[in-house]
């Protein structure tokens, strides 16, 4: 059984929350792929042209090689 894996790394972004940021980007990578562990490496955020906070997380993400 290989103990081997593959790191994509990904940003999520949210209106809403970090949280929701985290949430989105690991569902998606997720439905392409199994996805077997994920770490946040990075948060951040800005105010858009509305003056609306945006979340935004870089995330490594953990796919297991058969």
């Amino acid at each position: 059984m290989s103990k081997t894996f593959e790191i994509l790394e990904r940003v999520g972004v949210s209106t809403v929350s970090l949280s929701d940021a985290v949430k989105a980007v690991v569902k998606e990578a997720d439905s392409e792929r199994k996805v077997s562990w994920f770490e946040v490496v990075e948060q951040r955020g800005r105010l858009t042209e509305q003056g609306e906070p945006e979340f935004q997380v870089t995330v490594k993400i953990g796919i297991k090689l058969d």
